[in-house]
């Protein structure tokens, strides 16, 4: 199952969870995307703010991240990067705490649910393990993220998964257009543009 290429530019709104905004620009890269976006937002009374360049290969897995925090303290960044094997670094330095992990998930991002599903190509039916490198929005830290999508039947012309994120208790059925890129992500963000 194909998707078709994603949008040059694309734009959620951030609800229930937490209040804010989340943009996304696409580009061709050697072969590949890079997913260029910033996302603000205020939860719990905090104010964030989170820049990310991400870099996909041909089959959408994830090669390079640079994710960046602009408030709090000052302006901070970490690099994660596949040093192939299954294995990563970060910022350069070995994480085997990640080993086995394909895709990138970021805390502040609607967009990077669209990794799997683009490297997974599910039909109706297939479920999948997919352990994410997971970094939060607050203070960047760097953890592995044990999480399940399972394609459901597709509903009103929109690709439909059962996702789970068992460490949080977390369970929301995610909605996608045709590009692979969340349109509904129940809790957390509605697709704008």
């Amino acid at each position: 199952m194909d998707f078709t290429d994603p949008p040059s530019t694309a734009a959620w709104l951030h609800c229930d969870a937490r209040t804010g905004f989340e943009v996304v620009r696409t580009s061709r890269l050697g072969g590949g995307w890079r997913l260029r976006g910033a996302t603000t937002a205020v939860e719990d009374g905090r104010a964030w703010a989170v820049d990310y360049e991400i870099d996909v290969d041909e089959r959408w897995c994830t090669r390079r991240a640079r994710v960046s925090r602009l408030l709090e303290d000052g302006p901070a960044t970490v690099t994660v990067e596949r040093a192939g094997q299954g294995r990563w670094l970060v910022d350069g330095r070995p994480a085997p705490v990640l080993d086995g992990c394909v895709d990138v998930d970021l805390e502040s991002s609607a967009m990077t649910n669209a990794l799997p599903v683009h490297r997974l190509r599910q039909a109706v039916g297939d479920a999948a393990d997919v352990p994410a490198v997971y970094v939060r929005a607050d203070g960047l830290a760097v953890e592995r993220l044990e999480q399940t999508y399972v394609r459901i039947a597709d509903g009103e012309g929109h690709r439909r998964y059962d996702y789970a994120a068992p460490a949080f208790g977390f369970t929301a059925r995610l909605v996608y257009d045709p590009s692979g890129f969340v349109l509904e992500y129940p809790g957390l963000a509605v697709r704008h543009a």
